[in-house]
C-alpha cells in the first residue's frame, strides 16, 4: 500500500470510533514479514531497517499511543520445524529488546509486548523489562486454576507476577483454543490487577481476515462482546 492509501484507511478506522495501533512483530519467531532483513538480525543493516520502520509508522499513524513490538515464542521449541532458525539469547536479547523500546520511545510512543518471556526468565524479566512497556500476558484456555497439577500455572500466574511488580497490562485472550475462555481471563484479571494498571482487554481469533475464516473471526466477537460489555475495564 502506498502511504497515501494507508493514511486513508486509517482515517476511515478512526470516523468509525476505532483506534488503529500499528503492530510489527519483531520476534526471530515471526518476522517473515522482514524478507531478506530476517537473516541480518542484530547487524547494522537490520537495526537500519527497524530503525526505518519504526519511524515511518509512527509518523504516518500520527504518533499513536502505542506500537506492539510483538517480541513472542523467541525460542528452539517453537521453531523446531522451521527451515531457518534464529534465536537470540542472554545479552543479545536483552540488547535488541532496550534498543527496540528506545526507538519506540523516541517517537514519543509506547512500546507495548507479548509478555512470554517471562515464563521461563522471571527474575530476570522483572529486573530489567522497562516499566514503561505495555504487557500483554497471554493464555488461552478457561481453566484459571492455581493448583500444583495445572501444566498451565506459569502462564496464569504470570497475570499476578506482573500486577506485584507495578506493571501496566492488557491481558489476551483467544478462541483459537476453547471458546469461553475471554470470560475466564476477565473475571481472573479483574480480581488480580488493579483498576489504574488494568489497560483493557485483547481477543485475537489468530486467523487471517478473510472469508474461509468468517466464523472463526465471528466465534471470537460472540465471545467477547458481552464480557467486554460488562467488564469495568471496557472503557480503559
Amino acid at each position: 500500500w502506498s502511504v497515501d492509501k494507508i493514511r486513508a484507511e486509517l482515517a476511515r478506522l478512526r470516523k468509525m470510533g476505532l483506534e488503529p495501533i500499528p503492530k510489527m512483530n519483531f520476534s526471530t519467531g515471526h518476522d517473515t514479514w522482514l524478507g531478506e532483513y530476517a537473516r541480518m538480525v542484530s547487524t547494522s543493516e537490520y537495526y537500519r531497517v527497524c530503525s526505518d520502520l519504526i519511524r515511518d509508522a509512527a509518523e504516518i499513524f500520527g504518533t499513536p499511543r502505542f506500537l506492539h513490538l510483538g517480541y513472542d515464542e523467541e525460542n528452539f521449541s517453537q521453531q523446531q520445524s522451521y527451515n531457518y532458525a534464529c534465536v537470540r539469547s542472554g545479552e543479545l536479547w536483552w540488547h535488541d529488546f532496550l534498543w527496540f523500546v528506545k526507538q519506540v520511545e523516541s517517537h514519543g510512543v509506547r512500546a507495548w509486548i507479548w509478555s512470554d518471556r517471562i515464563w521461563d526468565h522471571k527474575e530476570e524479566f522483572l529486573a530489567r523489562m522497562p516499566r514503561s512497556v505495555l504487557q500483554s500476558n497471554w493464555y488461552y484456555l478457561r481453566n484459571y486454576s492455581l493448583d500444583s497439577s495445572n501444566p498451565y500455572r506459569r502462564k496464569i500466574d504470570a497475570f499476578k507476577v506482573l500486577e506485584k511488580a507495578g506493571f501496566d497490562q492488557l491481558p489476551t485472550s483467544s478462541t483459537n483454543a476453547q471458546k469461553g475462555s475471554f470470560k475466564a481471563t476477565v473475571e481472573f484479571c479483574d480480581r488480580h490487577i488493579a483498576p489504574e494498571r488494568l489497560k483493557g482487554y485483547l481477543m485475537s481469533a489468530w486467523r487471517h481476515t478473510v472469508p474461509d475464516f468468517r466464523s472463526r473471526l465471528e466465534d471470537s466477537i460472540e465471545d467477547a462482546a458481552p464480557v467486554i460489555a460488562k467488564s469495568r475495564s471496557s472503557n480503559a
